[in-house]
């Protein structure tokens, strides 16, 4: 009985993709490790752009240092 988390930015990702999101997650396992999709549950969080950071930085900095010339 698989269970997989994804935690994703809140900046409005459309049911329709996360509808995609959890039914490609739910065929890779189905394909590589032949598991039952009628018992692979897969979450979708999502997380206030504010709480998340990468690098070191909140992700709005994070992303503002990627397009500023050092």
């Amino acid at each position: 009985m698989p269970y997989v988390n994804i935690k994703i930015t809140r900046e409005g990702a459309s049911p329709a993709q996360k509808a995609e999101l959890i039914r490609g997650v739910t065929d890779l396992l189905v394909r590589v490790l032949d598991k039952n999709p009628a018992t692979t549950f897969v979450v979708i969080d999502e997380v206030a752009i504010e709480d998340w950071g990468v690098g070191g930085l909140p992700v709005e900095a994070y992303r503002k240092s990627l397009t500023t010339p050092s």
